[in-house]
């Protein structure tokens, strides 16, 4: 059984939540940034408790902690040396790997987010803008009472109008797939694949091969604890938009386009199931939305090209081990939404996003290097993700047709990653014994 009352609220569900604010923070000493945990941790809601008072409550906080926020808070060397690799070397030293080059390189990420100095996170979401003021300043205040406890940097997040469905800058409903873990109490909707084992996603319980192995010592820490790779793209909505009227010659042909290079229609209507004309309402279904798998009901990627988005991040049947690779995505959008028919005005808007996994180098990693950014997915050849792989103008995206493919070359940049950083998630027990001086 799941221990709902120790695993952090954001493993499992999603808060109704209009607004938030990611907070980066930075301690000078082990003593101050324990004082500001002491009066942070009764901030933080359990699954259980999140679930029971989820009518009622206004804010949902989240707190998580980099390999050298661990050691800040003066978690011994000895348990510091437990943690995997990857994480201790954090995002920005794995850029290579990640396929982060070119202008997602590091060295132009913002928020001070690549250094030793980055040392946890606060998730802040709250029902709305006015509600996120209130407890921003609450936070604030817990900082004051903590000297020493100091703010990098932050992010405003918030939902973009209307409101019936979370959706991207681009105009992509979102939040349309995410697994189901054995003993959460969800059921996984039709073609979503079966229940997964906690062990995917959460330390200290089996997963798809067995018990769980390599796991962060003391035993505090391994158990109802997570890792979470954060990335910051920026969408660039006017060149999205110009991109699709070079390519597509009515408003029809343009909607066609951008349901190519995503693998759904901006409603969430999948290819497979809606290859020629939108469908709104089999968008919104979530018992039909995703109902469908590649190997037998589109091959050849007539439907949904071999290399769109959602078929790179999700190869469903396709791929080996699939349930292996899976991970828990969370975020939401930042910046103001540009207007209908404008050009690009300046402001930086795009996805605050956040990929829960038990293993950030079989799953985030492997997702990054594998399927994103590996140019001969599917043997492709010359391509990689159109909506989030790194892209330079030399690559190309190709949409099966008969008795032609059609190939667009010279394809751009549509997002850029300006930060990122990996986290720690500990559970509620391991907040307490790291209050207490681990």
């Amino acid at each position: 059984m799941l221990d709902l009352d120790d695993i952090q609220y954001i493993l499992l569900n999603r808060a109704p939540a209009r607004a938030g604010r990611y907070e980066f923070l930075t301690f000078d000493s082990a003593a101050a940034g324990r004082a500001w945990l002491s009066a942070m941790v009764e901030q933080v809601q359990s699954v259980a408790a999140m679930r029971a008072s989820i009518a009622d409550e206004k804010r949902w906080v989240t707190l998580a902690f980099t390999w050298h926020g661990l050691r800040a808070l003066g978690v011994d060397e000895a348990s510091l040396a437990t943690f995997p690799e990857e994480f201790r070397q954090g995002m920005a030293a794995r850029a290579a790997i990640l396929g982060d080059t070119g202008a997602n390189h590091p060295d132009h990420w913002v928020g001070d987010l690549t250094g030793p100095e980055l040392h946890a996170i606060v998730l802040l979401f709250t029902r709305d803008i006015a509600d996120r003021a209130h407890y921003q300043e609450e936070l604030a205040s817990i900082r004051a009472g903590a000297p020493g406890t100091d703010l990098l940097s932050a992010i405003d997040v918030e939902a973009i109008p209307p409101f019936d469905h979370a959706h991207d800058h681009f105009g992509y409903r979102d939040q349309l797939t995410n697994p189901a873990i054995e003993g959460s109490g969800d059921e996984p909707t039709p073609g979503s694949g079966g229940l997964l084992k906690p062990g995917e996603f959460i330390l200290g319980y089996p997963d798809e091969v067995g018990p769980p192995a390599g796991l962060p010592q003391p035993e505090v820490l391994a158990r109802n604890g997570s890792y979470m790779a954060y990335r910051r793209l920026q969408e660039h909505v006017g060149k999205f938009r110009e991109f699709l009227a070079e390519h597509g010659e009515t408003p029809a042909e343009q909607e066609l386009l951008a349901a190519k290079l995503m693998g759904r229609w901006r409603s969430g209507a999948p290819l497979v199931l809606a290859p020629d004309a939108d469908d709104p309402e089999l968008g919104a279904d979530p018992q039909r939305n995703n109902d469908f798998n590649y190997a037998q009901d589109d091959p050849h990627g007539y439907a949904v090209p071999l290399g769109a988005h959602i078929r790179r991040v999700n190869p469903r049947d396709t791929a080996a081990s699939i349930n292996r690779h899976r991970m828990i995505r969370r975020g939401a959008t930042y910046g103001p939404p540009l207007p209908d028919n404008a050009p690009e005005d300046g402001q930086e808007r795009g996805v605050a996003a956040f990929l829960l996994c038990a293993s950030l180098i079989r799953q985030f990693e492997f997702a990054q290097n594998v399927w994103i950014n590996d140019k001969n997915f599917h043997e492709l050849g010359n391509e990689r993700d159109p909506i989030v792989g790194t892209q330079d103008g030399t690559l190309e995206f190709k949409i099966p047709t008969r008795p032609i493919r059609r190939r667009i070359t010279g394809l751009p940049a549509f997002t850029t990653v300006r930060g990122g950083a990996y986290f720690f998630i500990p559970g509620l027990a391991a907040l307490h014994w790291l209050v207490a001086g681990g």
